[in-house]
């Protein structure tokens, strides 16, 4: 990957990690998380940015060994728990741990979402050397037809924004530092996926939840994020939703 996310690593955790949005979020994610983790025991974390899911799996007795491609996401999750942490490129993936297997990967929060369709097609191809038989993959990935990301540009004025996600590549900015992302729906990533993996289920994560750019608006209005989580829950397996949402999250197995 081209970016390093160097200058997002001293305020993810203000920013994300720490925030109302970002607590509901991550809890979706670990709710439907938590159904795939019968009979595992290695997991490797992929764009573990500064570690709060990696801490949180080893708090539940798996061995984790967890990478990002910032040496400064890096070094905070290394601050923060004494983990395999490790500065590792999601393209070169599959040699940083050649000859090693783990039973699940796992990928939170669109960092996925910086592969191009080709660096993709690759990823799949040969990610598979490093799962265990019949090991899965659980991706959170950004889809291209997010209904918040409309509005929101829509109520700004920006127009030729609205529909953004749905061109090849988008520059996003990051903390300043601008970043390629790609926007892949549930289907795009079945079908770059097939050769090697098989589809359990997707589901949506923050179709009612706002997008974490919107926390300084509903910092205050806690009773309104209570409101739309419990609508989250409502519709939480109408997977249908999931190309609308801010993320969804989609688990592979391998064949």
């Amino acid at each position: 990957m081209e970016a390093s996310f160097d200058k997002a690593a001293s305020n993810y955790d203000e920013t994300f990690t720490n925030s109302e949005i970002g607590k509901i979020q991550r809890h979706l994610v670990y709710t439907e998380l938590s159904k795939h983790l019968n009979s595992i025991q290695n997991i490797l974390e992929i764009n573990c940015g500064t570690g709060e899911d990696a801490i949180w799996l080893a708090k539940q007795n798996f061995n984790v060994t967890a990478t990002d491609i910032s040496p400064k996401m890096i070094e905070i999750a290394k601050s923060k728990a004494n983990l395999n942490f490790k500065t590792a490129d999601i393209n070169s993936i599959t040699k940083t741990f050649e000859g090693e297997t783990f039973d699940l990967i796992f990928s939170n929060f669109g960092g996925l979402n910086c592969l191009s369709k080709s660096e993709f097609e690759n990823f799949f191809a040969n990610i598979s050397s490093i799962l265990s038989e019949k090991g899965k993959m659980v991706l959170v990935i950004m889809p291209k037809n997010t209904i918040w990301e409309q509005f929101y540009f829509l109520i700004k004025l920006q127009f030729s924004s609205i529909f953004r996600r749905k061109k090849e590549k988008v520059i996003a900015n990051v903390d300043g530092e601008n970043v390629a992302t790609y926007y892949y729906n549930p289907k795009d990533i079945v079908n770059l996926a097939k050769q090697d993996f098989d589809l359990i289920k997707y589901k949506l994560i923050g179709f009612f939840v706002p997008p974490s750019y919107l926390e300084a608006f509903f910092k205050n209005k806690k009773w309104l994020l209570h409101f739309f989580n419990k609508m989250e829950n409502r519709i939480k397996n109408w997977s249908f939703l999931s190309k609308y949402a801010d993320h969804y999250i989609i688990t592979l197995q391998k064949r």
